[in-house]
């Protein structure tokens, strides 16, 4: 390896270092995405955006906000807006199977957004950014709740089950934080 060489993996490591460093802890980890082997780095995928965080269940009379979330996804996404839902069964409103869940997702409601293999989101097993989200406002009482994040990670907003994605006063916030 040339000197230059050394310099340029010195100054990527330096950079990646930082980066890192300014991803929140409850951030930093690896997802797997809902049906697929592949998984997310949650601080690469939401690194300077904002981020709306759903914790979404495929049979659940809420399940219908799908399309909403999918709107404000596509209406928003240009603007620095990152969904991300976390199927849950922690209301035991989860399809059966991921495949059954992937279907609901993808196929009934054309979600394109990110969403992720069932982890828990509520209680001790919950996974880190969940926690972080009870702390900072509530934890879940139902599926379909909604955290907003702004740019830094910093939890700004948390919006129930009863709250739709067309809201006003939803999208009021999703556009304050842009």
């Amino acid at each position: 390896m040339n000197r230059l060489s050394r310099s340029l993996l010195g100054l990527t490591l330096i950079f990646t270092a930082l980066g890192a460093s300014a991803c929140p802890e409850y951030l930093q980890g690896e997802y797997r995405r809902l049906h697929s082997d592949e998984s997310v780095n949650l601080c690469e995928l939401t690194q300077g955006k904002a981020v709306l965080v759903v914790n979404p269940a495929s049979h659940c009379g809420f399940t219908k906000q799908f399309k909403g979330l999918e709107e404000a996804h596509k209406k928003y996404l240009d603007k620095g807006l990152v969904v991300v839902g976390f199927a849950s069964d922690d209301f035991n409103q989860e399809a059966k199977d991921e495949e059954e869940a992937a279907s609901i997702c993808f196929v009934n409601f054309g979600v394109t957004f990110t969403m992720l293999a069932p982890t828990s989101v509520k209680g001790e097993n919950a996974n880190p950014l969940f926690k972080a989200l009870a702390e900072a406002t509530e934890e879940p009482a139902w599926n379909f709740n909604k955290y907003l994040l702004d740019r830094e990670g910093k939890v700004v907003k948390h919006f129930g089950s009863m709250t739709s994605p067309d809201a006003k006063k939803f999208t009021r916030a999703i556009e304050e934080l842009l």
